[in-house]
């Protein structure tokens, strides 16, 4: 399946999370709620998820491999940065 658009909802600079992203798939079907988190040692993907009655949260959507997890990841972090160094830019414009 492929993503056929990823959006930058919401950028964060306090605390863990940095942003809140949409993703299309096949312009057939939207995820929205997906977090990009930094981790200890790099940034990570969040799926939308929320908290069952015993307190723990659980993901709403979620990739069925490691493989399409890594790929849903590996694009998403790649439009964030893509999306930083664009804020950047316009910032050192002025």
């Amino acid at each position: 399946m492929e993503i056929t658009d990823i959006k930058i909802r919401k950028i964060l600079t306090e605390g863990r999370l940095r942003a809140v992203v949409s993703v299309t798939f096949e312009n057939f079907l939207a995820v929205h709620d997906i977090k990009v988190v930094q981790g200890d040692d790099r940034l990570f993907v969040a799926m939308p998820s929320r908290k069952d009655e015993g307190g723990v949260f659980r993901d709403i959507v979620h990739p069925i491999s490691a493989a399409a997890r890594k790929a849903i990841e590996e694009e998403i972090l790649s439009a964030y940065s893509h999306h930083m160094a664009l804020l950047e830019a316009e910032d050192a414009a002025g």
